[in-house]
């Protein structure tokens, strides 16, 4: 059991999927601060001084001990354009890797030309 768990743990699979992980989960910090310290303070000053972390509205005021309950729609608005912004990118690198993968597979191809002088060859061997 320990042979194949270690045989499982060293596939390149996982190693893979470990990097993927890791990367990005630091990708995702790297947006979030883009959007929350480098894109919505310019946003909040154009919509008259507005920090979008504080918006939010009060189901229930603060009483003696106990805090206010409240729906933070501001953060929620944060997170949205934090997801469109990874998913976006993740898209881009996307299309890349497939324009690449096209281009590559494009090259491989062998031409029509070649191929038939092939089947020609071929048959004058018979």
């Amino acid at each position: 059991m320990i042979q194949e768990f270690k045989e499982f743990v060293m596939r390149g699979n996982i190693l893979d999927l470990a990097v993927a992980v890791v990367l990005g989960a630091a990708f995702g910090k790297i947006v979030t601060s883009f959007v929350s310290d480098v894109l919505m303070p310019p946003i909040g000053m154009l919509m008259g001084g507005v920090n979008f972390g504080d918006l939010k509205y009060a189901i229930q005021e603060a009483k003696e001990g106990v805090e206010a309950v409240t729906i933070n729609y501001g953060a929620f608005i944060q997170n949205i354009i934090d997801f469109l912004l990874i998913a976006f990118a993740i898209f881009m690198v996307v299309k890349l890797y497939n324009r690449a993968m096209k281009k590559q597979e494009e090259e491989a191809e062998t031409p029509a030309q070649e191929v038939l002088l092939t089947e020609i060859r071929d048959l004058l061997k018979k």
